[in-house]
């Protein structure tokens, strides 16, 4: 079984055609840069662009940076506010040839992708929570396996300040902060959601996790840390993926 995964970025919009029973990509990622603005017809745009190059007919998944209910895009925090309340599924569908599309939340893309083929494999029981560190925080939450879509917990409230202020990736170059001192940073934010969710493990994910080995010795939680396998494929597998889920 296969399926074209699109994750779409503030940055960046990529794509390739993906095994569903395997978590391969079947050809390198295509990658063409996000319109600006990035109105829902301008990225309809370039999805298409990416289903022609792939010479694809069939089911499209799209990770999407933000919430998603049942197709309707309800955020829009990196994209034109085009996309606020947005039918999303639908319209892309009709765009793109009348392929039927999924559109799911990114960091829930991500996250699926990981507990299907990658570290979370081994985490089925519990409460595990995926976390991608790069220009934000992206969050998915699984319990006993299963999603809890739409989590968004990277904006979360610290001293009255969004989680992200200092816990991303881009504050720790913006701040010119050491791994170290970063790591006072994040490590906040994690024992903060621990609070919260009491999970079994923190599966790290983004830019920052190649680099966890510079700032795991300074992390307190009782949960287990460990860093994601799938890295800068895990939103493209996991929107592939998301076709074969419930809608």
């Amino acid at each position: 079984m296969r399926a074209l995964g699109i994750d779409i970025g503030g940055s960046g919009i990529k794509g390739a055609v993906v095994d569903i029973k395997s978590g391969e990509l079947e050809n390198k990622r295509h990658r063409i840069p996000t319109p600006q603005p990035s109105k829902p017809e301008a990225v309809a745009e370039v999805i298409c662009q990416i289903a022609e190059f792939f010479e694809w007919a069939g089911p499209i998944g799209c990770g999407y940076p933000g919430v998603v209910q049942h197709g309707v895009t309800r955020t829009a925090a990196n994209v034109d506010d085009g996309w606020l309340n947005f039918d999303a599924s639908l319209y892309l569908s009709a765009q793109i040839g009348d392929n039927p599309v999924t559109v799911i939340n990114d960091a829930d893309a991500a996250g699926l992708a990981e507990m299907h083929f990658g570290v979370g494999q081994e985490w089925q029981r519990g409460v595990a929570v995926l976390v991608t560190i790069g220009t934000g925080l992206g969050t998915a939450v699984f319990t006993n396996g299963q999603l809890v879509p739409n989590t968004e917990l990277g904006h979360i409230e610290i001293d009255g300040h969004d989680a992200e202020l200092h816990a991303t990736d881009a504050a720790r170059k913006r701040e010119d902060m050491s791994w170290k001192e970063w790591a006072g940073h994040f490590n906040r934010y994690l024992t903060t959601l621990e609070k919260y969710l009491s999970p079994d493990v923190f599966i790290l994910g983004g830019g920052a996790s190649k680099k966890v080995e510079k700032y795991l010795p300074y992390l307190t939680t009782r949960a287990k840390v460990v860093p994601a396998l799938l890295r800068n494929e895990a939103g493209i597998i996991g929107a592939a993926l998301a076709t074969t889920l419930p809608q």
